[in-house]
């Protein structure tokens, strides 16, 4: 987008739902401008990775970049679909309010098309939660207002809410130590009973398909047709490579919503 632009609330999608799916951040991007009119979009990272691994003068520096980008644009709010951009923001970010979509939608509503669209699915979705907001319940209690209204019946798995489980993406642990990741992937999976499950993470999302779920992103289910057990359900990105070329087609589709 052209940062000229003086904007006061930006949707900052974060790498994981960017590396997930540039088709549902730009969806989700022009449904904020659509309910909240002159909503930015950036594509960035809030540099919680580089934090995991020890890195903290890198951070800093990566964090006092993107602060000063926030501030040139003159961005009062931040809108975050990943919950370590908002666990970090809110801890790092000055003079920014920092929302989870988790929280605003159901403030703006869902699109009209996407009401009562699971009413008729045959799947029941356990739902997993992230464990880097374990303890905001306006998060928690936003998503279960999604699944509501889209009319997904649900469950409540054995660790939830706070007393939710690491997905195994947690720490970097992934490329540490890929054993021990599954190792605990497989641990969350194996205590649900339902063999489909819903993430408001795409990290988290992954790590449940490793798990040997069917999984699928909330998005997933709010901008598009009612899943089935005969729906083609999202797979395990086949390469870091794919990850990265979807972030460069996000990155396209948003700067082509503000040409």
């Amino acid at each position: 987008m052209n940062r000229n632009n003086k904007i006061k609330k930006v949707f900052f999608p974060g790498c994981s739902l960017s590396s997930y799916s540039p088709e549902l951040v730009k969806k989700v991007l022009i449904y904020l401008q659509e309910k909240l009119p002159g909503t930015g979009g950036i594509l960035n990272c809030c540099g919680k990775p580089t934090l995991d691994i020890g890195q903290v003068d890198k951070f800093k520096e990566r964090h006092e970049k993107l602060q000063k980008e926030f501030e040139q644009m003159e961005v009062e709010e931040i809108i975050v679909a990943c919950q370590s951009c908002y666990t970090n923001m809110n801890k790092y970010s000055t003079n920014l309010k920092v929302t989870s979509l988790w929280q605003l939608l159901p403030a703006i509503g869902l699109p009209k098309e996407s009401i009562g669209i699971g009413k008729d699915s045959n799947i029941v979705f356990a739902i997993h939660d992230s464990c880097s907001t374990r303890n905001v319940s306006s998060i928690q209690d936003g998503v279960r207002w999604i699944m509501k209204e889209l009319g997904y019946e649900i469950e409540e798995t054995l660790h939830s809410r706070e007393n939710t489980r690491c997905c195994g993406f947690g720490g970097m642990v992934v490329p540490a130590n890929p054993q021990l990741a599954l190792k605990v992937m497989k641990r969350r999976t194996e205590e649900v009973k339902s063999d489909y499950m819903v993430t408001y993470c795409a990290a988290c999302r992954e790590a449940m398909a490793k798990g040997d779920k069917k999984a699928v992103h909330i998005l997933d289910l709010v901008f598009n047709n009612t899943w089935t057990s005969d729906s083609q359900f999202p797979g395990i990105p086949s390469t870091p490579i794919t990850s990265w070329k979807n972030r460069y087609k996000t990155k396209r589709n948003i700067n082509s919503i503000f040409k």
